[in-house]
């Protein structure tokens, strides 16, 4: 198979957790360049993850000069937009990872220029890959759960504040857990309903917790002086449609009903919700019925039991758009709605004042 050679823009938390060991696993990629603004970082993901003679820098616009066949973008979010840009309009492809840009301007500009360059582009929403969501949106493609009307977006953490990086930095991050976890809440909810097209948002933006000490944070105490980001958001989302969706996000709330990347949904002929596995409720034969499918084996690793993880298939399916022309399952023109609502209910709750789209 045909060896994608990749350039990485960002040698952080989620370059090493997520994009570069399942980038390594797949085989088919050389990741020949690296960088980030500190230079042991990304010389230290050189070494690991790297070809031998990979090369290391501290500026995106060297590193876009490379030969290279696309660019991962793995920076805080305001420096997504630039560097994507940048490296669609060097010939590369991108992906970028979420949210698509801090806003909706950016994340717009984003997709006009991978139009304009016959580049692709994709955003790491990776939760679309589990298996649990790939059953769900077969499912709901397929109308079993028939017109879908309402809607709920989970992505509520009791107390789970990231304390590294930047993510409570509002000027580097653009906001807190409504734009780290909600988006990827909302992604899943618009995906499965199939629906891009908003007609007005409304929005409450909470900063109540974020002074406490003696926190209980899963990751230590936060530093309430760089906590400059809200530490919860809940908005209120109506479709052209009709329909309506209920966003909630959370990094510290006193709450007992947790849980993040799931999606609940309710139809005319069924509802699903991903609160104990995922469950699709349902009447048959006059008869209340709720159906939890099997997800302990399967997937492409079947005959021993083992699903392939979601962060695996993402960058199979993006070596496959890249390499042999597939198509994405990911569209950057609906990562840019997910911007377009998440920052309209910051918008919303910072005027009072409902947000309507023409």
């Amino acid at each position: 198979m045909k060896t994608m050679k990749i350039g990485i823009v960002g040698c952080g938390g989620i370059a090493n957790g997520k994009h570069l060991p399942a980038i390594k696993r797949n085989g088919n990629f050389e990741a020949v360049a690296f960088c980030d603004l500190i230079e042991e970082r990304a010389a230290k993901a050189k070494e690991e993850y790297g070809t031998p003679d990979a090369r290391v820098y501290t500026d995106y616009q060297e590193l876009i000069k490379e030969d290279l066949d696309a660019v991962y973008v793995l920076t805080p979010n305001n420096a997504h937009a630039p560097v994507t840009i940048a490296a669609l309009k060097a010939g590369k492809h991108v992906m970028c990872e979420k949210p698509m840009a801090k806003t909706y301007a950016e994340a717009k500009e984003m997709v006009e220029t991978a139009k304009e360059t016959g580049k692709i582009l994709t955003i790491g929403y990776q939760n679309r890959y589990r298996p649990d969501s790939q059953y769900l949106k077969r499912a709901c493609a397929n109308g079993d759960l028939g017109d879908i009307y309402y809607a709920k977006a989970h992505a509520i953490r009791r107390r789970a504040v990231p304390t590294w990086g930047v993510f409570i930095d509002e000027e580097k991050q653009g906001g807190g857990p409504l734009i780290d976890i909600g988006t990827h809440a909302l992604d899943l909810t618009l995906w499965m309903m199939d629906n891009y097209e908003p007609e007005s948002v409304s929005g409450s933006v909470f900063r109540k917790l974020a002074d406490q000490t003696e926190t209980g944070n899963a990751w230590g105490d936060w530093d309430p002086e760089k906590f400059t980001v809200e530490d919860s958001a809940f908005g209120f989302i109506k479709m052209k449609n009709g329909a309506t969706i209920v966003l909630e996000s959370s990094w510290a709330i006193n709450s007992l009903d947790v849980g993040e990347a799931q999606t609940s949904l309710c139809g005319t002929k069924a509802g699903a919700d991903m609160a104990d596995g995922l469950r699709i409720n349902k009447v048959e034969y006059g008869r209340q019925c709720v159906e939890t499918p099997d997800f302990s084996a399967g997937g492409v690793a079947f005959f021993d039991g083992a699903a392939e993880k979601a962060d695996d298939v993402e960058q199979r399916i993006f070596y496959n758009a890249v390499v042999n022309g597939e198509p994405l399952t990911v569209k950057p023109e609906q990562a840019l709605v997910v911007t377009q609502i998440l920052e309209a209910i910051y918008e919303a709750a910072k005027s009072g004042k409902t947000v309507y789209f023409e």
